[in-house]
């Protein structure tokens, strides 16, 4: 004999995020709406809960990078440059994101898709081949206001400004000079 009730099934969902340092885990029933209210924070390690600090437990935050490469400077060997960009990029520690190649073909502005992915990305750097890959083989200013530029061959960092350039004012004098 099959009892068939009113009662409604519950399915439950059980979501996995990981992220460096852990796994985040967000649960469900079929009654819920899909807000994920009960959820299991995992990190590896181990957590002082007392307050006191306990340097077992490292969450580790990864700076982001993109590529960029220009197909007609990288002619045939674009598959070489993304693999040296890649490369310098683990060595380095950045966690790389996305590679923005730029075709000349297109008739768009050269740095204004790589402008925008590092800024939707929040992109601490870019990575690219060498510096024919800007325009006059020189790299942007403009482009280094807003990201540190690498380059792979030769290897150099054109680091950001830490502060905005001041403006040009005249020496302060002290009182009475």
């Amino acid at each position: 004999m099959i009892d068939e009730s009113d009662e409604a099934v519950t399915t439950s969902r059980t979501r996995l995020f990981p992220f460096p340092g852990g796994v985040l885990e967000l649960q469900s029933t079929g009654a819920e709406a899909d807000d994920c209210s009960g959820f299991y924070l995992e990190i590896h390690g181990h957590i002082a809960l007392d307050g006191h600090e306990d340097r077992g437990a490292v969450m580790r935050y990864k700076p982001t990078c993109l590529g960029y490469i220009r197909t007609d400077v990288s002619g045939l060997a674009q598959l070489w440059d993304q693999s040296q960009i890649r490369k310098l990029a683990t060595r380095l520690g950045y966690d790389f994101t996305d590679m923005v190649i730029y075709d000349p073909r297109f008739g768009r502005p050269p740095l204004a898709r790589l402008k925008a992915q590092a800024t939707r990305l929040d992109a601490e750097a870019v990575i690219v081949p060498s510096p024919e890959h800007f325009e006059g083989s020189e790299i942007p200013g403009t482009l280094v206001q807003q990201l540190d530029v690498i380059t792979v061959n030769p290897e150099e960092t054109y680091a950001r400004r830490t502060m905005p350039p001041l403006r040009d004012l005249p020496p302060a004098k002290a009182d009475g000079a």
